[in-house]
């Protein structure tokens, strides 16, 4: 089983859309019983909360349930119990490998660096734009399992 950790700055936003969009891809490809997949914050400010409306509402517009997801903190042990780490932008992977202490087994990865356009997924908490952090999540999270598949991981 591979273990995927999708991490933003709150939980709430972009990395929960991730997860559930990736657990989406991954049953529609009859993958799921091979991934694990979570996500996590790097901030302590939202621990508990659910999806953040709007997005909540966008993951609804494709389909996507994200039911009884509360937002929780990054800990140092996850860095030992999953296989990849993937960030939203780069603050979060800054912080990501600070509390993780570092990244020796170059597990930590930015999800748009799976893609042809490499970067920062747009973050809706300050553009309020949450089909764009869709279009940017869903490409990084296809790119992300194709590469797991060329690569053989699944």
């Amino acid at each position: 089983m591979l273990n995927i950790l999708f991490v933003c700055h709150g939980n709430i936003c972009r990395s929960p859309m991730a997860e559930y969009y990736m657990k989406d891809l991954a049953a529609r490809a009859g993958l799921a019983e091979r991934l694990f997949i979570a996500s996590a914050a790097t901030s302590a400010e939202e621990i508990g909360n659910p999806v953040y409306p709007p997005a909540r509402r966008e993951l609804a517009r494709h389909g996507i349930s994200c039911a009884g997801h509360a937002a929780r903190q990054l800990t140092e042990a996850d860095y030992r119990r999953f296989d990849l780490l993937v960030g939203m932008d780069s603050a979060n992977r800054r912080n990501m490998e600070r509390i993780c202490g570092g990244d020796p087994e170059g597990k930590i990865s930015l999800l748009l660096d799976h893609t042809r356009r490499p970067g920062d997924v747009a973050d809706p908490w300050y553009t309020g734009d949450f089909a764009a952090t869709w279009r940017d999540v869903s490409e990084g999270c296809r790119a992300l399992l194709e590469e797991l598949k060329k690569e053989g991981r699944l």
